[in-house]
């Protein structure tokens, strides 16, 4: 099994919980037939679950109520991520690795078809653990998939003007996120994640994760909707 067989996924918080109250039960039926038609194909995945929306309801409940240092609210949201990839695994029950990894350094027995994985440690995203395992497999690429389409040269949340950029260097991406982490930060890529990807030469692919043809093209080393982000 090459490299390029392997794909890794880090798959938004938010695209599984979407708000509160509510589970993308329909996009994971349809997440679920595609990664398992190219596993049928001899493709292996390695997700990696981020925390989003339930992640950042515990957050600022609880800053509410006590005052919490950093690495105590990324314990809440490592937690959060655990907890999706507990449901994600559930989803994928027959054919995923019967335990979550959380950690990127746990010993694997060969023969696996698909890794589920969550948070490890305070201090980074999952995005940085999606790095790590892209190093342990000799992956030359990670798939971000959340729920902004692009890149884009301004908060998307806060400028209406943002444009989006469909191929940017590290370094510049770096000037753009700065290099310190902050508990729930929205950046695509997280600055921990980015400094690590620009030093193992690793790109991230930026998409939105509920656009599942276009997610496939990446499967298929395709032209795709999307920021490419390149050592």
């Amino acid at each position: 099994m090459t490299s390029s067989k392997i794909i890794i996924i880090a798959l938004g918080g938010s695209i599984i919980f979407p708000r509160p109250g509510k589970i993308n039960a329909l996009f994971l039926k349809k997440f679920k037939k595609l990664v398992l038609k190219y596993i049928h194909k001899n493709f292996k995945f390695i997700i990696i679950t981020g925390g989003g929306k339930i992640c950042r309801l515990y957050q600022k409940a609880a800053t509410k109520i006590v005052k919490l240092s950093d690495q105590e609210l990324d314990w809440l949201g490592i937690h959060a991520t655990r907890l999706n990839a507990q449901f994600l695994k559930t989803v994928f029950r027959k054919t995923a690795y019967p335990i979550i990894l959380n950690s990127p350094k746990e010993p694997i027995k060969k023969n696996w078809k698909l890794l589920i994985a969550a948070g490890w440690k305070p201090g980074w995203s999952t995005d940085y653990i999606a790095t790590l395992f892209a190093e342990r497999f000799k992956v030359s690429k990670v798939v971000d998939a959340g729920n902004i389409p692009f890149v884009y040269d301004k908060d998307l949340l806060k400028y209406k003007n943002a444009h989006p950029i469909k191929k940017i260097s590290w370094k510049n991406y770096q000037k753009l996120v700065g290099s310190r982490w902050i508990p729930g930060m929205p950046a695509p890529i997280d600055p921990i994640a980015a400094k690590l990807a620009k030093k193992l030469k690793i790109s991230a692919l930026i998409i939105k994760g509920t656009e599942l043809k276009n997610l496939e093209k990446i499967i298929l080393n395709q032209k795709f909707r999307g920021t490419i982000i390149e050592p």
